[in-house]
């Protein structure tokens, strides 16, 4: 259901849509696939839910297979005519994409660290040079030689041991998230034979550099439950568990703080964290609890000389602030206030430098980096100077440097890489985004952030950005897009793939609604739980606000979302189905009650203080009355893609299917509803960078056959 980011029709006769005047429905001899019915009597709580579709949940079912086959099947038929313009998309979109990139090299222990790309290639190749950016190439893996013989490849985890000689690693060839690692002699070349299976691929080494410590995965629900420590050059059955988290409402992980002086071993629910610390260089020891868990008690740890800092929510602190404590110490009665409480500044994030500390804050929905020395004689702001940029503290590894890695880009600028000097204010662009092509020109594109008002009164804002010159009349193309879950900000970013939507005369919309933190922390508190309601209902208000100002019409407007953005989606078509011309909904999450009921699914404990725990009667009727599956109803609905995975381990793909099958049953409307379920991919949909693109073709295809733009 989280997410991480989420990525976003026979040439035959064609009806005329009522809405629209669009030719988008099939001749009538093209019927589209209908499930069986087998109804299963779903019961809680004395009242019976009626499931006719729940037989699509057995995977292995050949008929389940069929079906989704033939929806596979539909859909091509269906968008036969579009195959051209989509291969004409993905191009377009390729086209503007450096093949032959390379990411900023960092400096870790002695080795400058490289991500490139080849012209052609879909997948990484990670490299290193020693000491310095002129000395030999070492590759440490060309991932599109591991991907070989594999639909799905990702290689995710890469970890250095100390003394510079191994790497463990993880893969996932499946699409479900569940990683297999490995190690690799980076002196010999060879990969042990040791297989370390259905972990989260990530691991750090102890200072030996022969002690690994990584976190395994509950083989069914997928859930990180346990923390194992691998000796190197030991079978790895033979692995010893350290940790094991029993509360199957939290999840664990496990990493070294950046002093490189301790590993930690974390435990987080929705509300509630808990930390064990254990010096990196006894990892035969025992791990010491940093602060027992108190339900409601949230905290992040980071580690400088003889202290911790802690980014946390205690004593009341809504947005979070910063605390110290003693490593001798480290109870909460110990704790010590370094930056208070700001009612209108969330705090989310500290990085930690020898002369430095960096704080990552967001105030009035917008990033701000403020930079503090230790001694206490600078304290300043990154300046930044509009309303719909992004910027973040960027991969920083070396402790003892004055020099601040951040990214920014915004919703008309590349992303640039920029390295600053904390001491001079002296600023190096290390990269900019190359947007190929010759047709771009940030000075032919507007951005701007709006505000619209909630059904309550509350003043929902917008990030949008389109092409110059156009004309508030209600005609032009607009595509909503949406979240608002977990906390989880969309923040206003560059894209190159976007510029397909923008230079055809689309307007792009990014509704900041409540669920997100883009407003602080009351802002997430005010879209969850018994709460929830309001993330879709700030959506429809943004939409109409749209409309009224005349950026569009119903009859242009566009709405997008995946996983809990796609339950967004299915619950809006269900509260205001006229008001959107086409839908698109990724991966959507949908089924909220039954799977929500169901602790057999990955991630379903962990995410009752994010939904409720329908377990509870309040909780039950609450989310049946908003579940975009329990609330489809005989109505007309938008035009609507829905796409999901075979293997997706967050979100099923029975969600998806059933919510179509049900439409398909009861919408009184002849729009087009499409379904493409991926067979081989999962939650994050293709793992090639390219392959990812043709989804995108698809998505765009189909928003752009609805305003009949044909090139």
């Amino acid at each position: 259901m989280k997410t991480s980011h989420i990525i976003f029709l026979l040439s035959l006769t064609f009806a005329t849509s009522c809405k629209n005047n669009k030719m988008t429905t099939l001749d009538a001899k093209i019927e589209p696939p209908i499930a069986d019915k087998k109804p299963t009597n779903l019961e809680k709580h004395d009242d019976v839910r009626v499931d006719n579709y729940f037989w699509l949940n057995e995977r292995e079912n050949p008929e389940v297979i069929d079906y989704l086959e033939r929806e596979n099947d539909f859909n091509d038929k269906m968008t036969a005519h579009t195959k051209d313009f989509q291969a004409s998309l993905f191009e377009e979109m390729k086209g503007r994409i450096k093949e032959d990139d390379a990411s900023v090299p960092y400096k870790l222990n002695g080795y400058w660290y490289i991500t490139r790309y080849e012209k052609g290639k879909d997948y990484p190749i990670y490299s290193r040079k020693k000491e310095t950016l002129e000395a030999e190439e070492e590759i440490l893996f060309d991932c599109n030689k591991e991907a070989e013989g594999h639909s799905y490849y990702r290689m995710v985890g890469l970890s250095i041991s100390p003394d510079n000689t191994h790497i463990a690693f993880g893969v996932d060839t499946i699409s479900r998230r569940k990683y297999t690692i490995r190690i690799k002699n980076l002196v010999t070349g060879e990969i042990y034979p040791d297989v370390i299976e259905t972990t989260t691929g990530g691991s750090t080494w102890a200072a030996d550099g022969k002690t690994l410590f990584y976190t395994k995965k509950d083989d069914e629900t997928l859930r990180s439950d346990k923390i194992f420590r691998h000796i190197l050059d030991t079978d790895a059955s033979k692995d010893v568990e350290v940790f094991n988290e029993t509360d199957d409402t939290f999840n664990t992980f496990v990493y070294k703080t950046k002093s490189k002086k301790y590993i930690v071993i974390g435990s987080s629910s929705t509300l509630t964290s808990e930390y064990r610390v254990l010096r990196a260089d006894d990892p035969m020891g025992e791990f010491k609890v940093f602060q027992p868990r108190t339900r409601g008690l949230e905290y992040g740890i980071a580690h400088y000389g003889e202290n911790f800092y802690i980014l946390t929510n205690a004593d009341g602190a809504t947005n979070f602030k910063i605390m110290k404590v003693s490593e001798a110490n480290t109870s909460k009665e110990n704790w010590e206030d370094l930056i208070p409480h700001r009612k209108d500044v969330l705090v989310e994030d500290i990085e930690i430098f020898k002369d430095h500390y960096v704080i990552s804050e967001r105030s009035n929905g917008l990033n701000k980096i403020n930079i503090k020395r230790w001694d206490g004689s600078a304290d300043y702001y990154l300046p930044f100077d509009n309303e719909t940029y992004t910027t973040y503290v960027s991969i920083n590894p070396d402790f003892d440097t004055t020099i601040l890695r951040y990214s920014y880009n915004s919703l008309t600028t590349p992303n640039s890489v920029i390295d600053f000097d904390m001491n001079t204010k002296e600023k190096e662009i290390k990269k900019e985004q190359e947007v190929l092509g010759g047709k771009f020109d940030k000075n032919n594109y507007v951005s701007e952030r709006v505000w619209a008002t909630a059904e309550d009164g509350t003043k929902i804002p917008v990030s949008m950005v389109y092409r110059k010159g156009i004309e508030k009349n209600g005609k032009n193309p607009l595509l909503q897009y949406g979240y608002g879950s977990y906390g989880s900000t969309i923040d206003p970013y560059f894209s190159t793939v976007r510029l397909s939507l923008l230079d055809r005369g689309f307007i792009f919309a990014i509704a900041h609604i409540r669920g997100s933190e883009y407003l602080g922390r009351s802002w997430y508190e005010d879209g969850k739980l018994l709460k929830k309601k309001n993330t879709f209902t700030d959506f429809i208000d943004c939409s109409k606000f749209l409309i009224e100002q005349r950026y569009t019409s119903s009859d242009h407007l566009y709405a997008m979302g995946g996983s809990a953005g796609g339950l967004l989606m299915g619950a809006v078509v269900n509260m205001a189905p006229e008001l959107y011309n086409g839908v698109v909904a990724a991966v959507p999450f949908v089924d909220v009650v039954t799977t929500m009921l169901d602790d057999s699914i990955p991630l379903t404990t962990g995410e009752y203080d994010e939904w409720g725990d329908p377990n509870e009667e309040k909780y039950y009727q609450y989310m049946k009355s908003y579940s975009p599956y329990d609330n489809v109803v005989s109505q007309k609905y938008p035009n609507m893609l829905v796409t999901t995975g075979l293997h997706d381990s967050q979100v099923q793909y029975w969600e998806p299917a059933k919510w179509v099958a049900k439409l398909r049953e009861l919408k009184t409307d002849d729009h087009l509803l499409l379904l493409h379920t991926n067979m081989d991919a999962g939650h994050g949909g293709a793992s090639g960078r390219f392959e990812a693109l043709k989804e995108v073709a698809e998505e765009y295809a189909f928003l752009f056959d609805l305003e009949d733009i044909k090139d």
